[in-house]
């Protein structure tokens, strides 16, 4: 799998910044950018092109459910939140993972193993 191009979307800098720094052990997984609000999340989105998109639920300027119906969901979802209940409506979005915060290092592998799972088999059907 080459890097995937991903976008962190969070209003908290704390959080953006650790996983950033979390994300950096894995060779797959490039940080282009980052978003603190809608607003933002939506000019990155078009102008990274980004194929994952790590995801914020609560955010000032909307949710990142109204980033998602403002935006061509052309990437791959992994939700970040403090809240779980929001989870059945995520799936809606068929997201590679829900994590909640604080994010633990063992919780970030499984979800990148996932999306690694999901990556490879698309690549291996016809």
């Amino acid at each position: 799998m080459k890097p995937l191009r991903t976008l962190i979307i969070d209003d908290e800098w704390l959080i953006r910044l650790e996983l950033r720094r979390m994300l950096s052990q894995y060779p797959n997984i490039n940080v282009v950018g980052e978003a603190a609000n809608l607003n933002e999340a939506v000019q990155a989105v078009k102008e990274l092109k980004p194929g994952l998109v790590f995801l914020d639920i609560q955010m000032p300027g909307g949710s990142g459910f109204d980033f998602l119906e403002q935006v061509e969901i052309n990437f791959k979802i992994i939700f970040v939140t403090a809240y779980t209940q929001h989870f059945a409506r995520a799936k809606k979005y068929k997201a590679i993972d829900y994590l909640l915060k604080p994010i633990s290092q063992d919780r970030l592998a499984r979800a990148i193993q996932e999306l690694v799972n999901s990556s490879t088999v698309k690549e291996e059907m016809p």
